[in-house]
């Protein structure tokens, strides 16, 4: 089961170029930002643009996936309306799921990605930076680190086919905060494989 432990969330782009045998995957992508947009700071190709390029590509099952913990500042609103208008994902915003609560963020995930292979990417920015400062692009007001394990510890039997945690930096902390809840978090996607081996 590969799972890569990444620099920034351009990363994501090539891994999922491996999933490329099991078709287009549904993509549950944890994090503040959208990463679809044409272009970042004039390049087409980096970690605020992986996901519309692998769209592009047709690596994504985009009627089957779903971004979760938008927030932070915008460019302008189609950044997140053309989520759904033009590229077909869904989304729920950080306000969602502090709305919502872990047990029906995970199902609204679930609904979504149904029997499809899918992919878990897990931006570390999509939590709050007092749990997890060690990034490059922190957006205050976000989920805790026990919210987000707990969302991730429900997504049971679905068939993930590759998972990443990305954008840690360890220069921006200190304590290893950030890097022991990365740990977690690639010990709970692994997790949810084996509880779904055990179950078959």
């Amino acid at each position: 089961m590969p799972l890569l432990i990444g620099g920034d969330h351009a990363c994501t782009l090539p891994h999922l170029r491996a999933t490329r045998s099991r078709g287009p995957v549904a993509v549950i992508d944890f994090d503040s930002h959208t990463d679809a947009w044409d272009s970042y700071f004039g390049e087409k190709h980096n970690h605020g643009t992986w996901m519309r390029r692998a769209i592009e590509e047709g690596l994504v099952d985009t009627a089957h996936s779903i971004e979760v913990g938008l927030r932070g500042s915008l460019y302008g609103a189609e950044d997140w309306t053309g989520l759904r208008t033009e590229l077909g994902l869904d989304y729920l915003t950080t306000e969602d799921v502090f709305a919502l609560g872990p047990a029906a963020v995970a199902e609204r995930i679930r609904a979504r990605v149904g029997d499809r292979p899918s992919y878990i990417s897990f931006d570390i920015d999509v939590v709050d930076p007092a749990f997890a400062p060690g990034t490059g692009t922190p957006e205050a007001g976000g989920p805790s680190a026990h919210d987000l394990l707990a969302i991730l510890r429900l997504l049971t039997g679905i068939d993930f086919v590759g998972f990443d945690v990305v954008e840690v930096i360890p220069a921006y902390d200190p304590a290893g905060q950030t890097a022991t809840l990365a740990a977690n978090l690639a010990y709970e996607m692994l997790s949810l494989v084996a509880v779904r081996h055990r179950a078959r």
